[in-house]
C-alpha cells in the first residue's frame, strides 16, 4: 500500500533501527518507545489489522509470535507483552497489522 507508513520501512523508504528481518516478517525498535524494551513485529504483507486475518493468511499470524519467541530469548527477555489494536477506537493508528513487544521492566496495567 503506497500510503502506508509500515510498508514504506519494509521498502526501505524510510530507516528504522531492526531488530530481526526474514522474507515474511520485519521486528524493528519503535520510535516512541512505550517501556525500556519496545519492538514492533509486522508482517512484510499490508495486512490492515486484525480484522482482515484469514484462514489464507493466518500462517503469517503464527510466524510473527514464532519471531517473537526467538526475538525475545534472543535479548534475554523472560517477561514481556505482546499488543495489538484493530481499529482508531482501540488506539491503532497505523492501519498495517503490527504487533508492539513492551519489556524491560514491570509494565503497568493494562487499560
Amino acid at each position: 500500500m503506497s500510503d502506508c507508513v509500515f510498508c514504506k520501512i519494509v521498502a526501505g523508504e524510510i530507516p528504522s533501527k531492526k531488530a530481526y528481518e526474514d522474507e515474511q516478517v520485519l521486528a524493528f525498535y519503535d520510535i516512541e518507545p512505550k517501556a525500556p524494551v519496545h519492538i514492533l513485529v509486522i508482517p512484510k504483507q499490508h495486512l490492515a489489522g486484525a480484522a482482515e486475518i484469514t484462514a489464507e493468511n493466518s500462517a503469517v499470524v503464527a510466524h510473527v509470535f514464532e519471531v517473537i519467541a526467538r526475538l525475545t530469548r534472543g535479548l534475554g527477555l523472560a517477561d514481556y507483552r505482546v499488543v495489538t489494536n484493530n481499529g482508531a477506537d482501540a488506539g491503532q493508528t497505523v492501519h498495517h497489522l503490527h504487533f508492539h513487544v513492551l519489556a524491560g521492566g514491570r509494565l503497568g496495567e493494562m487499560a
